[in-house]
């Protein structure tokens, strides 16, 4: 199994902090760091919480690592072009040197949306334009230069697009795309993903097992999709350790814990280990508490041994 840590922070963060916390993972041995690419966070009304744009934020981590995976989970589709999707994330492919991976989903935040003026579509047709984005990124990473990549959806149009960004990884850029739905989520990532991330805790296995049904519907290979999830953790040497790290993180991070585990390292690999036998090959952590550094330290060096 591998760790990677999900940045998704409970009071905001400047670039300086989100850079430490970055270096902190790599340092700790983690394999990924991914963020969440959000502009409110779990309090919407809190007037602290500071917003950065996630792929310019990851530009900026890509020159200040050297070897964990850098990528969104997840990138929502309601907040940029397609064309503007691919374009941005190859970018970051190249400054990585090839680290890059793209989760992408339909959006659900609709405080968010009406924070910051995007559109928010009813459910159905945010599924039906992250189909399309989906073709589109896509189109426009995989058509072989010289030749024309054209696209006549409902939602966009692309006509002989000739100028492709360049990417490092070949073919490309890993996809995610992950959520808890019962059909479509798994749909999308049966046709356009690497990875299919099911979230996690109840249901998990049920999630993976649709996925790969549904692979098998469309005519494809169950074992070429990846399968993830994503954990809430907070690991204390002690358990009163790990109910301080709670304790600091209010009542809005308390309830997000409730549907993950807070103790010690041992208790932790152990919910990680029932993850690995419901078949998750990577588990993001979901970190809140970005600048207790020391978290990500003790995770490194007593949780990754146990699991990895």
């Amino acid at each position: 199994m591998k760790l990677r840590v999900l940045m998704e922070p409970r009071w905001g963060a400047t670039y300086d902090r989100i850079v430490a916390m970055a270096k902190a993972t790599e340092e700790a041995g983690f394999d990924g760091f991914f963020r969440g690419d959000h502009y409110l966070g779990i309090d919407p009304g809190d007037p602290d919480y500071r917003p950065t744009d996630s792929w310019t934020s990851l530009a900026g981590v890509a020159l200040e690592t050297s070897r964990v995976k850098l990528g969104t989970l997840v990138t929502a589709g309601t907040f940029r072009h397609p064309g503007v999707v691919a374009n941005a994330v190859a970018t970051v492919d190249q400054i990585s040197g090839g680290r890059v991976v793209l989760g992408i989903g339909a959006g659900w935040y609709e405080r968010e949306h009406q924070a910051f003026g995007m559109p928010f579509p009813p459910i159905g047709e945010r599924f039906d334009r992250l189909g399309e984005q989906a073709q589109i990124i896509l189109g426009l990473w995989t058509t072989p230069q010289g030749e024309p990549f054209s696209f006549d959806g409902r939602f966009w149009k692309v006509e002989e697009a000739r100028n492709f960004p360049v990417l490092v990884q070949q073919p490309r850029p890993e996809i995610v795309i992950g959520g808890t739905g019962p059909r479509r989520t798994p749909l999308m990532a049966a046709r356009y993903a690497d990875e299919f991330n099911g979230g996690g805790g109840e249901g998990t296995i049920e999630r993976y097992e649709t996925a790969r049904r549904i692979c098998e519907e469309i005519g494809r290979d169950p074992a070429t999709l990846r399968m993830s999830a994503t954990y809430q953790v907070i690991c204390g040497s002690t358990g009163a350790q790990a109910r301080e790290r709670l304790a600091r993180l209010g009542p809005p991070g308390e309830r997000m814990l409730a549907r993950g585990t807070v103790g010690t390292p041992s208790e932790v690999a152990g919910a990680l280990q029932e993850l690995a036998e419901a078949g998750s090959e990577i588990v993001y952590l979901h970190i809140f508490d970005i600048d207790d550094l020391d978290h990500l330290r003790l995770i490194g060096s007593e949780v990754i041994p146990q699991v990895a």
